[in-house]
């Protein structure tokens, strides 16, 4: 990717991050210091949002793809379901910007339904059971609505929960029977 192009999306992920969601266009363009101009050769804004859904998914894959090589994709699923406080602020921002997409304002990208499919089909071959793999995909998510709510677990919470499901955590000196 492009220097501005990053530079626009790093812009655009603190802007929603301090709480101006859907970020101007102009705002943007201020924050990543180019112009306007600049920006619209990158983004409209429709693909400013997508692009930094996108980015967020990418950056999921490429913690569980790491992951899947050491066989704790369920242990970092879940701790990766407890964002530290900036995330937290940027995805609860992310999660309200998503309400775009009930008045259409907001496609998401069908990348993201991939995602989804791919994260539970690292689970299920790391864990060897489907529905136990989504159990622990929604107890993952139920961490997340958590954090996004003002209720996070803590980090003992999580290493309790792994522990008590018997998920494979290298990353612990814990590794499957």
């Amino acid at each position: 990717m492009t220097p501005a192009r990053e530079r626009i999306l790093d812009a655009a992920e603190e802007l929603i991050a301090s709480g101006h969601v859907p970020p101007t266009l102009d705002a943007v363009a201020q924050a990543a210091r180019v112009s306007k101009g600049g920006l619209l050769y990158h983004f409209d804004k429709q693909s400013l949002l997508q692009a930094l859904i996108l980015r967020a998914v990418r950056r999921f894959d490429e913690r569980l793809a790491a992951a899947a090589d050491h066989r704790t994709v369920a242990a970092t699923w879940l701790r990766l379901s407890v964002p530290g406080p900036h995330e937290r602020e940027l995805y609860r921002a992310m999660l309200s910007m998503l309400r775009l997409t009930s008045s259409g304002e907001l496609d998401l990208p069908g990348e993201v339904g991939e995602a989804e499919n791919r994260w539970q089909s690292m689970l299920a071959t790391e864990l060897g059971d489907p529905l136990r793999a989504r159990l622990v995909r929604l107890a993952g998510d139920g961490l997340f609505l958590a954090a996004l709510t003002g209720q996070p677990a803590t980090a003992d919470d999580v290493e309790q929960l792994i522990g008590h499901l018997g998920l494979p955590d290298a990353a612990h000196g814990q590794l499957p029977s």
